[in-house]
């Protein structure tokens, strides 16, 4: 309980900041008010980089499992020369420093016309991703039921049949979670936001950064509310269905 509390407090703290009235942060707060959540929802400032974070969100993901679903396969299915090394460069972006990788991405989007863009965002969350999306799939692939497959060949059907029929059905909550945590680790992702994003791509997180450090714009305490709100709503969901599969 007391883990908890510590870990809950400071969110709390932020929640009852939220309905603060004033223009900057301040706890207590003076008086209780919705000025906040009306300005989040009103003001494109802040409006337009929650709109990018999901867009860039979606992408990254998408692009992710596109890219790790066939290596996965390969990774389980096949030996090559190789194949450790090619293990390794895949893991890098978790043991290489963001603030390293944002440096490279920075130079390196400046020379390809990539910077200040989204498909520059969305490439550099893409393989951020690559490592955690790749071992989710590899995990799952490693007791994957691989007769199954045979099964299907021996009956006619061809690599493409087996897999949509046989294999995907069978994947599927694999590749939802493995697709989920593509998504909340570029709409989480500040470092290399704050580096390549610029004004036009800004997101939601390098907005609310820029928000603390420059304005204290009480509006940060909504975002920071409405996030909290999704966790615990999504938990609680979790939390839900497994005690009805019981």
């Amino acid at each position: 309980m007391a883990v908890a509390a510590f870990v809950l407090l400071p969110m709390l703290l932020v929640v009852v900041m939220s309905f603060g009235e004033g223009t900057s942060l301040r706890f207590p707060p003076s008086a209780f008010t919705l000025d906040s959540y009306a300005a989040y929802v009103t003001r494109p400032d802040w409006m337009q980089p929650t709109l990018n974070s999901f867009v860039i969100a979606l992408a990254s993901a998408a692009i992710t499992l596109l890219v790790t679903t066939p290596a996965a396969f390969a990774f389980a299915l096949f030996d090559f020369p190789g194949k450790r090394l090619v293990r390794l460069m895949i893991m890098m972006p978790l043991m290489v420093p963001f603030i390293v990788m944002a440096l490279a991405y920075f130079f390196f989007f400046g020379r390809t016309g990539l910077l200040n863009t989204m498909t520059g965002v969305v490439i550099a969350h893409a393989c951020l991703s690559v490592p955690i999306v790749f071992l989710i799939q590899s995990a799952n692939l490693k007791s994957f039921d691989w007769t199954l497959m045979r099964a299907s060949a021996s009956c006619g059907a061809g690599p493409l049949t087996s897999f949509r029929h046989v294999a995907l059905p069978l994947l599927r909550p694999s590749f939802l979670v493995a697709g989920l945590f593509a998504f909340i680790t570029s709409f989480d992702e500040t470092v290399i936001a704050l580096f390549i994003s610029g004004r036009a791509a800004s997101t939601l997180p390098r907005r609310m950064f820029e928000s603390v450090r420059q304005e204290s714009d009480p509006v940060v305490a909504v975002v920071s509310t409405l996030l909290f709100v999704v966790v615990v709503v999504a938990a609680l969901a979790v939390a839900w269905r497994q005690s009805r599969k019981q």
